[in-house]
């Protein structure tokens, strides 16, 4: 009990001194894709398996060696690489640069895993190709962050925060939200068209910014 009530101490007292200097590392995400194992099968063959080109940041996450290509009726996108572990249902995760290059001009901006009523794609790989009537969306962007240190800073699961870069391109990202949980390892994602925008590479040291009485959901 007095260790709890310890922590709560040294967390409002770093809150109140040291907030304005909490960063984050920055993750720049290229378009992608999440694929259930039935879609998966169709596109590579029966049976088949993700092969692991390189873990990702986040625990658990990797990126395969397996690539697609997205089409429409105006454009294709070659080599969109496939994100494993399966999930539960197919998901395509473009930039807005790249809905307007595909004629995808009203993807939605969805929290990933919000699928429902977002844009329909074909996608085709080596042995078949499927065509999803939604699960194309541009990521919401967002901070994956540890519990101990949300815990230790006062941050709370689904808080909307702003982000601030630096250099002679600076931004401010408002709208960011947080998702905490013990799995996550610290990182801000943000999609090529808002990193490119601010000149920002993975690994920068992104300022976050609370809002005055917080914010949750969007």
């Amino acid at each position: 009990m007095k260790e709890e009530i310890l922590i709560k101490i040294v967390a409002q007292v770093i809150r109140k001194y040291v907030i304005d200097a909490i960063y984050v590392p920055a993750g720049v995400s290229n378009r992608h894709i999440h694929i259930k194992q039935e879609d998966l099968e169709i596109l590579f063959g029966k049976d088949y398996e993700l092969n692991k080109l390189k873990d990702l940041k986040q625990p658990g996450e990797f990126a395969s060696n397996e690539t697609v290509t997205l089409v429409t009726k105006k454009a294709t996108i070659p080599k969109v690489r496939i994100l494993g572990p399966i999930r539960k249902d197919t998901q395509v995760e473009l930039s807005l640069s790249d809905g307007f290059l595909l004629g995808v001009n009203n993807i939605p901006i969805r929290e990933s895993g919000n699928i429902k009523d977002s844009e329909g794609i074909i996608v085709r790989g080596p042995a078949g190709e499927i065509e999803i009537e939604q699960g194309a969306i541009a990521a919401h962007r967002h901070i994956h962050m540890p519990k101990d240190f949300a815990d230790l800073y006062g941050f709370k699961d689904k808080e909307i925060v702003s982000v601030t870069t630096e250099g002679i391109r600076s931004v401010t990202f408002n709208n960011v939200m947080l998702r905490v949980s013990e799995k996550y390892a610290l990182e801000i994602h943000l999609d090529l068209d808002e990193a490119n925008a601010a000149r920002v590479k993975n690994g920068d040291l992104l300022k976050i910014v609370r809002h005055e009485g917080g914010a949750y959901g969007y």
